[in-house]
Parts: structure tokens; sequence; C-alpha cells
């Protein structure tokens, strides 16, 4: 098991009035290689339960556990290295920097490592994945010199440069165009197939849901499973 929630719950102070709830004791289990989407309205709370799978935000109340570790008490470093570590992170915009070429943003989440035999070794990786996904001709160029199709192909290189085990993706699709998100959700799909990569993906967008194997919808801070046809 990668990651397990444990009825959790997040709400929110609303201004010094009542609480607002966004997540009512919600129950989850990723294992290695489940590659699953979360649809539903906005202001359901998608994009807040992505933030506690990713250790980006914790829970009011319930329990989180990384490889059978309970997160709640770890302190910021010790949670920013499970996400360096473990899990790899894909936004709706790309935020890559755009002062450095694509090899130098792929790179980026390599600079924390410690070890320097790793490290050394991600300039390989790094050419072989842009590859896979056809932007080794390009490694050279800046972010504003590529399509937001190819800028979004490089952030998901980014979020596999330290093989991770999961991978979070947060409406990737939501600023591309038709036939560009075609192709990153295929491109999705086959990395959670060829590299048993557990996927998590968050979207309005049916089409993108669908090519997950297991469709969740949230809604009022709860969850259930979606039946969608395939």
């Amino acid at each position: 098991m990668i990651i397990e929630l444990n009825k959790i719950s997040k709400s929110y102070d609303n201004a010094g009035l009542n609480k607002r709830n966004v997540l009512s004791e919600i129950s989850l289990s990723i294992s290695a290689g489940d590659a699953l989407s979360i649809v539903g309205p906005s202001g359901s709370g998608k994009s807040t339960l992505l933030n506690i799978l990713g250790t980006l935000d914790l829970p009011t109340s319930g329990l989180v556990k990384i490889n059978g570790n309970e997160i709640q008490n770890f302190d910021d470093t010790q949670l920013a290295e499970i996400r360096n570590n473990n899990i790899g992170f894909i936004f709706q915009m790309h935020h890559l920097l755009p002062q450095f070429t694509l090899i130098e943003n792929v790179l980026v989440p390599t600079i924390p490592l410690k070890d320097k035999s790793y490290k050394k070794s991600a300039q390989e990786r790094a050419m072989n994945l842009l590859d896979s996904v056809g932007l080794a001709d390009k490694i050279h160029q800046r972010p504003g010199q590529l399509s937001g199709g190819e800028c979004q192909r490089a952030t998901v290189v980014r979020a596999l440069i330290n093989e991770p085990n999961l991978v979070l993706a947060d409406e990737p699709t939501g600023s591309l165009d038709q036939e560009s998100a075609e192709h990153l959700g295929n491109l999705l799909s086959d990395i959670n197939k060829k590299h048993n990569v557990a996927m998590v993906v968050v979207t309005h967008s049916l089409d993108l849901a669908k090519k997950m194997d297991t469709v969740y919808n949230l809604d009022h801070g709860k969850i259930e499973k979606y039946n969608l046809t395939k």
C-alpha cells in the first residue's frame, strides 16, 4: 500500500463564522500501479483531497499513512523529503521556470537529492524520458519557445524524474486544446501501465477521467465510485 486515508475530514474557519466542511470521513487506499480519477463539481474539495494525498496539506481529523507510516507528526523537512522521493506532481499550469531550458527544468527536483550517484544518472533518465514523450529535440529550448502541450509533457517528465511510486495530477489538461489534452491523457495512461506508477487524476474532463481504471465522484465532502462506460 502506497498511501492510505482513514476517515479523513477537512474543514476551514470561515472568517470567524461557522466552519466550512470540505471533506467528511473519506477513506481511500492506493496501491502500486493503481490508476484512478476524481471528478465532481467545482468547490467540491477535489484539489484539497489531492493536496492531502500529496502531503501539501493535512486533514483536520483522520489518519494519513504513506508506505505504512502515519505522517501527522512529521515535520516540514520530513514531509518535503516524502514528496521529493515518493510523489510526482502535475498541475494545470506547467510552472516551468522561464529562464531555464527544458532539460534544466526537468532536473529541478533532483537538486535536493543527497545520493550523488543517483543525481549523476538523472541526466540519462531525463533524456530517456524526454525521448519517450517526443521532446528529445527540444531539450535546449525554454518554456516560452514551446507549445502548451509540449510544456505539459515536460511537466510529466519532471514529475517522473525521481522515480516516484505515485503521481498526482490536478486538472492536467485544463489549459490545453482538445488534441493536446487527448495526447496528454494517453501519455498518463501509458506511464501508469509501463512504469507501474500509481496515478491519481483530478479533472472536470470525463474523457480524461475514463482513461483511468477507476473513477470516483466527490460531492458534498463524500467520495464514491462513479460508473462510467469506457
